[in-house]
């Protein structure tokens, strides 16, 4: 049996401690020794869990990772109580507590006087690598009135995004000097950006800003009938759009559709997109200021001479 705190109900299950666990079970299979592992029913509520499993199917129980100490761990030696119980990859903080004499064996990856050991994510089997998404929405935008979709659209994509097997990484577009979790500057913003596969938002500034980076952005109007997020996308040639009706009547089916076409052809289309605005193309009202605010042209200042 393979334990650790990825098995308690009240533990938590950490990439490392998953990650470690995949090491174990690894040199397990590639040694043909059977095993189960017990899960967290929180965690993962249809595996085998520790309530309902019966310790005398088991001659050895091996805890893996984390820290060995508190009642949890205690209470394993007394319920497997006739295994052989080994502990590997574990940090050790008081050798004479039950959690750790109760093993017979203890392969830690530190304790007091004895060397480390690197831990046992390290050498975990590769991974294969996972699209990174950001995910800019907002809440408010109050200005829609009854046509605000807004908190719709936001439990829509974000129970999408949940079934999704990609690293998610929630963004926000405001900035703030003070708060360290947000960006400070467009630049800080602008380089988180650039290193993400997609971008899904329902956001004017989530959309242009992904693009200026280079990034493919899947866009969502969250006001009904369109508005500026489905404006900008038309001013941006980028058809990655989905309208708050479509996506009350077929919002899985067009996530889908241009969830696969940004992670694909849109990736060279959002290239396209970033060339085309620093090459400034198109006009964007800026450029009519001046003869707005009656400046006149002038041409280059003579240098005076003495």
């Amino acid at each position: 049996m393979l334990t650790g705190w990825f098995s308690f109900p009240d533990g938590e299950a950490t990439a490392g401690d998953v990650l470690a666990l995949r090491r174990v079970e690894d040199v397990l299979r590639r040694a043909g020794v059977a095993y189960d592992v017990a899960w967290s029913p929180g965690f993962r509520p249809g595996a085998l869990h520790l309530a309902d499993l019966s310790p005398a199917r088991y001659g050895h129980l091996v805890f893996v990772c984390g820290p060995l100490h508190g009642p949890q761990v205690a209470r394993l030696h007394r319920r497997f109580a006739h295994c052989v119980r080994i502990a590997v990859g574990t940090s050790v903080p008081d050798p004479g507590s039950e959690a750790v004499t109760g093993f017979h064996r203890v392969l830690a990856r530190d304790a007091l006087g004895a060397g480390p050991l690197p831990d046992l994510a390290a050498s975990a089997p590769a991974l294969p690598a996972r699209p990174v998404v950001g995910v800019i929405l907002t809440h408010g935008q109050h200005e829609y009135g009854a046509a605000r979709r807004h908190g719709a659209v936001a439990a829509a994509v974000t129970g999408w995004l949940h079934g999704k097997d990609c690293a998610r990484l929630e963004l926000e577009t405001r900035l703030d000097a003070h708060d360290w979790r947000l960006c400070a500057t467009p630049a800080q913003l602008e380089s988180v950006l650039r290193r993400l596969d997609l971008v899904v938002t329902d956001r004017l500034h989530g959309l242009v800003l992904a693009l200026r980076a280079g990034t493919p952005a899947l866009a969502v109007d969250p006001v009904a009938g369109g508005a500026k997020v489905s404006a900008q996308a038309r001013a941006c040639g980028w058809p990655a759009l989905v309208a708050a009706e479509r996506l009350e009547s077929a919002g899985a089916v067009e996530l889908e559709r241009w969830w696969g076409w940004c992670l694909t052809s849109g990736r060279v289309a959002a290239r396209q997109a970033r060339d085309e605005f620093a090459a400034g193309a198109g006009p964007d009202g800026a450029e009519e200021l001046p003869a707005l605010l009656g400046a006149r042209e002038r041409g280059p200042r003579r240098a005076r001479h003495g």
